[in-house]
């Protein structure tokens, strides 16, 4: 028998964020039992927007909630550490636009989990179990969800680059695996894309403390927050972890905690996040119970 969990203690943090540079600090604190994962924003008089696939605004280069033209960015990173945590509730209560950078991978939001503590609460926890598959393609991206009696993920990315290449994962996704597998891999972009996207209004608090840089054969940060091996990576192939790691935290839009495979070729925020609100718009896909996933190894498969 599972029950709801939200956290022991508040915990905070402050930071800038990648897309505006706007200064905020984050503070968790514990909700009780059927809240879901709610953002305040302290400074609109804790204006509350649900984490749901209802309220996706954008989705370019990160993904963006919206509920009543309170804008909320860049969630993805926090999202997935919580989900994948198992923390059913909590308020994110910010000051700003945007959820903090940081070193651009969920590593400093699962040292707050470590700080806040998770505590049981006295409420069945509600699944939603997938029980027919849907799959959703643009071009040769592609991503589908397929029954499963516990949440696992499957990621593939393949970009023409000496270092990335074709990368792909595959998790049953929990605590455990994702502190250890996941949740240090750090967003990454091309140089030669850098102009483009501050021209346009992005990455103004990108930095190579935050990001991964990837020149026309190598990595411009080498020798920054890798693992002394000179390569500036935490992992080989840290481009798909930080994939999967995106994905985990866009599928915490659903709501709830997932009974399903989620299988993503090439896919983005944009796909993401379709396949969440195409799945909650449509209940021949899922039922909701409270029935346990059956307990397996948790491994990750590179390819």
């Amino acid at each position: 028998m599972s029950f709801q969990t939200t956290i022991e203690r508040p915990a905070s943090i402050r930071g800038a964020g990648l897309h505006t540079a706007a200064l905020t600090s984050l503070r968790l604190s514990p909700a009780p039992a059927d809240t879901g994962l709610v953002f305040r924003r302290t400074d609109l008089d804790n204006f509350e927007v649900e984490a749901h696939g209802r309220n996706v605004a954008k989705v370019s280069y990160a993904t963006s909630l919206m509920k009543r033209g309170v804008w909320l960015s860049t969630t993805e990173h926090l999202l997935a550490a919580l989900y994948s945590c198992g923390v059913d509730n909590v308020y994110i209560e910010m000051d700003n636009l945007e959820v903090p950078i940081l070193d651009g991978s969920a590593q400093p939001f699962i040292e707050m989990l470590a700080e806040a503590g998770v505590r049981q609460l006295r409420k069945r926890r509600k699944y939603l179990k997938v029980i027919k598959p849907l799959e959703y393609a643009d071009g040769e991206r592609r991503i589908g969800i397929y029954p499963a009696e516990d949440f696992r993920v499957r990621c593939l990315v393949d970009f023409a680059h000496p270092l990335v290449g074709r990368q792909e994962v595959e998790l049953k996704v929990g605590r455990e695996t994702f502190t250890h597998l996941l949740a240090r891999a750090r967003t990454f972009c091309f140089f030669d894309d850098v102009e483009r996207l501050r021209a346009v209004g992005l990455i103004r608090g990108g930095s190579l403390e935050n990001a991964i840089v990837l020149t026309k054969d190598g990595i411009l940060n080498a020798s920054a927050n890798g693992e002394g091996n000179g390569s500036g990576l935490r992992f080989p192939d840290e481009f798909g972890r930080h994939k999967a790691l995106d994905l985990i935290g866009d599928l915490a839009l659903v709501g709830r905690p997932l009974k399903a495979l989620v299988v993503a070729h090439k896919a983005g925020h944009a796909l993401h996040t379709a396949l969440v609100q195409r799945l909650l718009a449509d209940r021949c896909l899922w039922v909701e119970t409270t029935e346990d996933a059956p307990t397996r190894a948790a491994e990750l498969i590179p390819s």
